[in-house]
C-alpha cells in the first residue's frame, strides 16, 4: 500500500514534541529530508522520529546548529561516518569538557548550600534552646 508508514509534519511534531517551526528549520538546515508530495506537503517516515529526538538531545546539550550539522549525519548514516567522525569527536570532546566544568561548578554550589543550610539550622536550634 502506497504511503504506508508515512506521517505528516503535524504528526511528527506531536510524536516528538518539536514545534512545526522547529521541524521546518531542521529541514532548512538539511538535518531532515522529508519526501515532498506533488501538492508540496512534507511526508516523513518513522526514522525521522528518532532523528528529531537526536537533534533535540543535541540542542539540550547546548550544541549550536552549526555543531550539529557538522556531524549529525555521522549519527544516522553509516556510509559517511568515517569522513565526519573527526569533527564529531572534536565537538563531543569540547562539549564533554564543558559539561565536566558545569558539574564541578554545581558540586561546589551544592557543597556551599549544604554547609549554609546546616549552619542556619544550628542557629535556629540554638535559638530555640535558649528560649526554653
Amino acid at each position: 500500500m502506497e504511503g504506508e508508514g508515512l506521517i505528516h509534519i503535524s504528526e511528527l511534531s506531536r510524536k516528538t514534541g518539536a514545534s512545526l517551526r522547529s521541524l521546518r528549520y531542521y529541514e532548512e538546515k538539511a538535518l531532515l529530508k522529508p519526501a515532498r508530495l506533488e501538492n508540496g506537503y512534507r511526508e516523513y517516515d518513522e526514522s525521522h522520529i528518532e532523528q528529531v529526538r537526536i537533534i533535540k538531545l543535541y540542542f539540550s546539550l547546548g550544541l549550536t546548529i552549526k555543531e550539529i550539522t557538522d556531524f549529525f549525519h555521522c549519527t544516522i548514516s553509516r556510509e559517511i561516518q568515517r569522513q565526519c567522525l573527526p569533527i564529531a569527536i572534536d565537538v563531543g570532546e569540547r562539549k564533554l569538557e564543558e559539561i565536566k566544568k558545569q558539574i564541578e561548578t554545581l558540586r561546589k554550589a551544592e557543597s556551599h548550600l549544604e554547609e549554609s543550610l546546616s549552619s542556619w539550622r544550628d542557629v535556629l536550634r540554638k535559638g530555640e534552646e535558649q528560649n526554653e
